[in-house]
């Protein structure tokens, strides 16, 4: 458990709870998942001391599940915001459904060489819940084992700190408060969503290519099938953090302005601040389900531009195969005429029958060529 206290736009870090939260500032604790079960009793302490009043039990349990999804809940006293961000490639839950079913595909698929791509990027839409329970001066955030969400932004913070003192009149980028530093966190794992766009359309449009060659590899279809799959989870996950942060972000605009600030002109920016952040968060969430929505959109007319080509394919063999029948069907006519078992046929009994039989079966043959060709029934690059 880390315990970061924000004060006049600088951090430190405490060794120890501190018996009070900061006028000017507040209190982050962030700890993983493990530790937060076994250090419950502790936190509600905390959270008595600093923050006002103890978590509620369901709250609890909901900061304690790994299979929470995205939501906004609130008390007279805090916010709980649940919101789950992309794992990384070393973070597969063992036993989840879905990483057993990533880890199978992956391995067909890998065996088909290049096609590996497909499902190795689909199969990183994976998400794990990071947990905040804001308060007015504090804010206690759980994340799940191995997250550098909490890391990377404390040495960011670090930086901007250092760069405040060190420039004179500098503008430090230390959050003023705890809803504010849930913000940048939040945003920052969206921005980990947009990050992966690239990957997902790079994936798909090399299945597409696939799809669209005359003999696809038959691991195609279930790369495709497995990034649908895999889009209508990252749907799903952008439709509840959707949800979460129009809830959170109206009872932003709904708390007076008190609640930000003594004074009435530094609590206005200040909430202006936050609700900019929180819409700018959701301008970003519902980017990247327009980019989902897209891409499963592309996938099906991938399928459809497939079976089209094909049919066109079969109507081109279909076409070949009639027009060869057809300029073949005469010439067997005069064959089966000639064929038949009678004294008096034409030409029967003549030298030259053969030969002018074989000339006019060449001449009927090349006669229904030209016309097929001038009909467009043969085209001038059929073979």
């Amino acid at each position: 458990m880390q315990i970061v206290e924000f004060t006049a736009g600088s951090l430190r870090f405490a060794e120890g709870v501190p018996a009070q939260a900061p006028a000017d500032g507040f209190v982050w604790v962030y700890l993983d998942r493990a530790e937060y079960l076994a250090r419950a009793v502790e936190l509600q302490g905390i959270a008595q001391r600093l923050g006002g009043s103890p978590l509620l039990d369901v709250h609890v349990k909901d900061l304690a599940s790994d299979v929470h999804p995205s939501g906004y809940d609130a008390t007279s006293v805090y916010d709980l915001i649940v919101f789950r961000r992309l794992a990384t490639a070393n973070e597969v839950r063992p036993g989840s459904a879905e990483a057993a079913a990533a880890a199978a595909t992956a391995d067909a698929v890998a065996a088909a060489g290049a096609d590996a791509a497909v499902t190795s990027a689909y199969a990183r839409i994976e998400s794990h819940p990071v947990g905040f329970a804001v308060f007015d001066r504090l804010l206690i955030s759980v994340h799940p084992g191995g997250c550098n969400v909490a890391k990377n932004y404390v040495q960011r913070f670090l930086d901007d700190a250092k760069l405040s003192v060190d420039a004179l009149g500098a503008r430090t980028r230390v959050p003023q408060s705890p809803a504010d530093l849930t913000l940048r966190m939040v945003n920052t794992m969206v921005d980990s969503y947009l990050d992966l766009r690239k990957d997902l359309t790079a994936a798909m449009e090399h299945a597409q290519g696939e799809l669209l060659k005359p003999t696809p590899d038959q691991d195609t279809w279930g790369d495709i099938m497995f990034a649908r799959k895999r889009l209508h989870v990252l749907q799903d996950l952008c439709e509840e953090q959707q949800d979460a942060m129009q809830e959170w972000l109206d009872t932003l605009r709904e708390l007076p302005l008190s609640s930000y600030h003594t004074d009435a002109t530094q609590a206005l920016a200040q909430r202006d601040q936050l609700v900019a952040r929180a819409r700018d968060v959701m301008e970003h969430i519902d980017r990247v389900l327009h980019h989902a929505r897209r891409l499963e959109q592309s996938a099906e007319t991938a399928v459809q531009i497939h079976f089209a080509a094909q049919g066109q394919r079969t109507n081109d063999i279909m076409r070949t195969l009639t027009a060869v029948t057809t300029i073949f069907l005469p010439l067997n006519l005069f064959t089966g005429f000639f064929g038949m078992n009678f004294d008096h046929l034409p030409l029967i009994h003549s030298t030259e029958g053969m030969w002018l039989a074989l000339g006019l079966l060449a001449l009927l043959a090349a006669g229904i060529w030209v016309i097929f060709r001038r009909r467009r029934y043969i085209a001038p690059d059929d073979r």
